[in-house]
């Protein structure tokens, strides 16, 4: 017999995540998100600890001690990211710029990197609503985390210009929903 079996489906769970989130539509059927799943407690501990350095910054950004203890309770975590190399070409101007002068432009990097292309934006937050749709389908509590991208990203975990996270956890209570500071 097994006790609590349920938190051993996570992982498999997740892949199911991903799958909905690669498949969810892109413009122009072009493709640069880039997906991983990290079920590992240590890889996930390093995250927690720079997001507790990076709550060091002052009052505004204390949250990031509170996702990191969100972030140390949870059985797995999704990561989506912007591999932003190329625009759509339509040249709707959301980013500032046309698609023949943005990659012409000086790289900002604060906690994210840009300017990147509105369009790759709106394809990163659908493969996210697909991704967190599916979860509420399984029945796996989550929350997307700007928190953790923002740590990913410092450790150069992986590559990306905007990277969000999506802590996955199976318990009794949903970690995520009343959350304090």
């Amino acid at each position: 017999m097994k006790i609590n079996p349920e938190k051993e489906a996570v992982e498999k769970l997740a892949l199911e995540l991903l799958v909905a989130a690669r498949t969810a539509p892109k413009a122009r059927g072009q493709d640069e998100l880039v997906l991983a799943l990290v079920t590992d407690k240590e890889e996930m501990e390093k995250i927690a600890r720079e997001m507790e350095k990076i709550a060091e910054r002052g009052e505004a950004f204390k949250f990031f001690k509170r996702d990191a203890e969100n972030l140390r309770n949870s059985e797995a975590l999704i990561l989506i990211s912007l591999d932003f190399k190329r625009p759509v070409g339509v040249n709707c101007g959301g980013c500032g710029f046309t698609c023949d002068t943005i990659l012409k432009q000086e790289r900002k990097e604060i906690d994210y990197e840009g300017p990147v292309c509105a369009i790759r934006l709106i394809d990163l937050g659908i493969a996210i609503g697909s991704a967190v749709s599916k979860a509420k389908d399984l029945c796996i509590d989550n929350r997307v985390m700007y928190t953790i991208g923002v740590a990913v990203k410092k450790l150069g975990l992986m590559p990306g210009q905007i990277i969000l996270g999506i802590p996955l956890s199976v318990k009794g209570k949903n970690i995520y929903f009343d959350r304090k500071f």
